[in-house]
């Protein structure tokens, strides 16, 4: 096994230097203005990571979308991961995860009465066009956008988490980093994800000493807030758990298709029940065979009372998926999680998250207040 690992860090290693070169060359020749980037007449607010998958990004779009939906006409833009489809799809009615994607879909869902959602591939054509189709948008959230440079952002927000952090990270493909740990300096707001609820000041202390922020960028620190159990499909249910409810005598299959599944998992085990987990890679297409090999799990399960809980995200590529076993529609739920900001950790940082994006926004069309700031 240790020469397996050493054989790869031989291999991988050289290629993720190529890698950084890459990524270094391509964000050098934006800097020289080179590549061109795209501006635009309202506030243009990023949404990313440097890593691959897993930080939170959807949880924290939607906190921020639901701060801020009743100030201002938000345009959602993605690329639409995995959507078989191509070009720019204004989200409706009719829109389903597989022609924009599970995020874009699941956001629209939650919040399309009150904004508007896309996908494109070119993020600088999709805000052009979505300008276009309604002019009262005031405000764009880009998400999964930080790498994206053809688009100037007004301010950008990175997420990294608690238990990997960037700097702890290599370049792919030795690890999961997108671009060199540098590249935080671009951005305006970092967010440490995924934190236990009694962090001590020393680990935050590690973690800003670590990142090396400029006196002008924000660290903040959130964590989840599990909700209660959801009917993936709610017009076959009557009844609706309660994981509190749940007896040792009781059964829980835990299926994941996300990045990391770990803080889900864990958050169940933390109950009576017992626990089989079945992970698929992130942004997974379940097909006919895999339900039914969940089918098969979920006979085998031992427990008076047997469930299926999943995820939100996984929620919507099962619910409008035919594929699916009518039979495990009444025990099949997800678990809604919510971000919560910690109290203020880190002394420079003069307002909570709530007030720090508002204060931008409003400061978009004054510059002076801008450049004063930095």
């Amino acid at each position: 096994m240790r020469h397996s690992k050493i054989a790869d860090l031989l291999i991988l290693k050289p290629l993720s230097w190529i890698y950084g070169m890459v990524t270094a060359v391509r964000n050098k020749l934006f800097d020289w203005h080179i590549f061109k980037q795209h501006t635009f007449p309202v506030p243009v607010l990023v949404i990313g990571n440097l890593a691959v998958g897993g930080t939170g990004k959807t949880p924290h779009t939607e906190y921020i979308v639901d701060l801020l939906r009743k100030e201002y006409h938000i345009g959602v833009l993605s690329r639409g991961y995995r959507r078989r489809t191509k070009g720019f799809i204004l989200a409706d009615k009719r829109s389903t995860p597989a022609a924009i994607g599970d995020e874009p879909y699941q956001i629209y869902q939650k919040y399309g009465h009150d904004i508007r959602v896309a996908v494109c591939e070119s993020r600088a054509k999709g805000i052009k066009e979505l300008l276009r189709l309604d002019p009262r948008i005031n405000l764009i959230v880009l998400d999964d956008a930080f790498q994206h440079r053809y688009v100037k952002p007004s301010t950008s927000i990175v997420l990294t988490e608690w238990h990997r952090p960037v700097y702890n990270d290599e370049m792919l493909p030795l690890g999961r980093l997108r671009e060199s740990v540098r590249a935080l300096l671009r951005t305006d707001i970092v967010i440490v994800t995924k934190c236990p609820t009694d962090i001590r000041p020393g680990d935050v202390s590690i973690i800003y000493d670590n990142l090396k922020l400029f006196p002008f960028q924000r660290l903040y620190f959130s964590h989840y807030r599990y909700g209660h159990l959801v009917s993936v499909f709610p017009d076959e249910v009557r009844y609706v758990p309660g994981l509190e409810w749940l007896n040792p005598d009781d059964a829980v299959l835990v299926v994941t298709g996300i990045a990391n599944p770990r803080p889900l998992v864990r958050y169940i085990k933390g109950f009576k029940a017992k626990v089989n987990v079945v992970r698929f890679p992130d942004h997974h297409n379940f097909s006919r065979r895999d339900f039914n090999e969940l089918a098969k799990a979920f006979n085998q399960l031992e427990g008076t009372h047997k469930y299926i809980v999943t995820t939100e995200k996984d929620s919507v590529r099962m619910a409008n998926n035919p594929y699916f076993p009518p039979e495990l529609k009444t025990s099949t739920f997800y678990l809604p999680i919510k971000v919560e900001f910690m109290p203020q950790k880190m002394p420079q940082n003069s307002n909570p998250f709530d007030m720090e994006i508002r204060h931008i926004l409003r400061n978009f069309n004054n510059p002076q207040a801008s450049q004063v700031r930095k």
